[in-house]
Parts: C-alpha cells; structure tokens; sequence
C-alpha cells in the first residue's frame, strides 16, 4: 500500500519541478513584456492537445465549473503571479506562494471536511521555514499590491485545487487538465487582446521555449498535478509542492551561476524534510485477533 502511495507522491512531484523549471526558460528564452499573451500561448496548445487526446467535451454543470476553475488555476492564477513578480522581490513572493501548503490544508477543512493531520500541518511549515530560508526575505521595500497579488494566487489556486477534487472525483485527470486549461486561455485571451495587442513575434529562443512549458510545464505537468489530487489529499499535494522553489533554485545555480551558500544548503534540507514528513502515508491501526483478546 505504501509503495503505491509514494508512486503518486512522485508523479504529483513532476508538476512542482516542471514548474519550478519555467523561471528559468522564462527568463532566458521568452519574451517578458507579454506576460498575458505568455499565459495564453503556454495554455491554450496545451489545453487544446489534451483535449484532442481526451476525446471528451464538458457535460451539464462542468461547463461552467470548467470556467470557474480555470480562472482560478490558470486565467486569473498567471496574471496574479505576473503582477507580483513585478512588483514584489523573488524571496518574498516565493515564500508567500509556498503558504499555499498550508492553505490547501485549511480549505480541505473547510471544504471537505478533512482535518489536517498533525504530521502534514508541520510539514508545511517546517518546508514554509525552508524556503523563508533558502530565498532571505527582503521586507524593506514591500508594495501592498504585489503582497496582494501573489496573496491572491495562492488563495485562488489553493481553492481551486480544493474544488477540483470536491468536483472532480469522476473525471479523469487528462480530461480534467484540457477543461481547465482551455477554460482558463478562454478568459485570458480577450485580456491578452485588449491590455497588449496582437501576439509576440515568435523567434527560434521564444519558440522552444513555448513549446517546452506548453508539453512539459503545462500539459504533462497538470496532468501529474490533477492525478495527485485524485490518488492524495489536497494537503499532501500542496506539501509536495514546495519542490517548485526548490527547483528553481537547483537549476538557478545549474544553469545561471546563482549563489549556493549555507543558507540555501539548510533552507533545501528544511524543504524536503517537511515534504518527506507531510507526506507520509496515514497509517492505519492494526486490529488484534480475536483470539489474542480471548481471556
């Protein structure tokens, strides 16, 4: 049981590394002053292809639950996440992000009813520590508006996420990924169109990076993402999270020469031994035999 269990703790942990990966792509191969045009053409292909693999249309309610929830995993969560990456210094904006370890655990409460376990509830905030760590904090020049949009990220997917496996608990993960995907481009387009015109010329650089976070950051990582939401609690899956800051620091210093001091080596640790502890399997009690309880 176990081992199975850990198997989806591993194909859930492919999203947060994808996404962690597209800092990187992003900053080095698109292009940055077409952030909502960026969101449409990383979501929709991928939307599009999923659902050509799906073969399956929405049906009745899951029309508009495709659109509330692509908003807030897809539309609304990149425009968000752009503002606050304007407006607000890495470190800051990475950990606020990562409170949503954390916020899935309260919505789960909230919403379906499932009391966080002491485990996952300090797995969460030994790996919110680790990063708070890892990334140094810089509050000296804090603008409430990029405070408020990486706040709203994290609050708009964290429900959305919960309401995916509220909702979702008959839909299969690919099917389930094209909707939102292709819900959320649907309502980040015209924003596209009327704040930034017509769509960024592609070069060669631009173009294989879309076409990387489209396959890999987007379409294979949502799919791994909605399959955890399946198989595991919301909670664990927002504790596996956190392996997208990490990530990112991995290939920063890989790729881009950043600085890998004591603090990232202790912040790193501090991750992913409140990933391994959150995640944890729920162990079930052993119940004796009758015969051992025979006097």
């Amino acid at each position: 049981m176990e081992d199975k269990w850990w198997r989806w703790v591993l194909i859930t942990a492919i999203a947060p590394v994808a996404w962690g990966s597209t800092y990187v792509v992003t900053r080095n191969l698109l292009p940055p002053e077409s952030p909502l045009w960026g969101g449409v053409l990383r979501a929709l292909p991928a939307g599009l292809l999923l659902l050509l693999i799906a073969r399956r249309l929405p049906t009745g309610a899951w029309w508009w639950r495709s659109l509330v929830l692509g908003v807030l995993n897809v539309g609304g969560f990149f425009v968000l996440i752009y503002i606050a990456g304007q407006r607000l210094p890495s470190g800051l904006a990475a950990t606020l992000m990562s409170t949503s370890a954390a916020c899935m655990l309260l919505f789960a409460w909230l919403l379906l009813h499932r009391r966080p376990r002491a485990a996952a509830v300090v797995g969460a905030a030994v790996g919110l520590a680790g990063v708070g760590i890892m990334f140094g904090v810089d509050v000296s020049v804090v603008d409430p508006w990029g405070v408020a949009a990486s706040l709203g990220a994290m609050v708009a997917s964290s429900i959305g996420f919960v309401l995916t496996t509220k909702w979702g608990s008959d839909v299969p993960a690919l099917t389930m990924a094209s909707w939102q995907l292709v819900g959320g481009s649907l309502v980040l387009l015209p924003a596209a169109v009327l704040v930034e015109g017509p769509p960024p010329p592609l070069t060669v650089s631009s173009g294989l990076g879309f076409l990387y976070v489209t396959l890999i950051a987007t379409a294979v990582a949502y799919v791994a993402w909605f399959t955890g939401l399946r198989r595991l609690s919301p909670g664990v899956v927002g504790i596996v999270g956190l392996l997208n800051p990490v990530t990112g620091v991995v290939l920063g210093v890989m790729i881009a020469g950043e600085p890998f001091g004591p603090a990232q080596v202790v912040g790193v640790a501090l991750v992913l031994g409140g990933i391994a502890l959150g995640a944890m399997p729920r162990r079930r009690r052993r119940r004796m035999p009758v015969e051992a309880v025979v006097v």
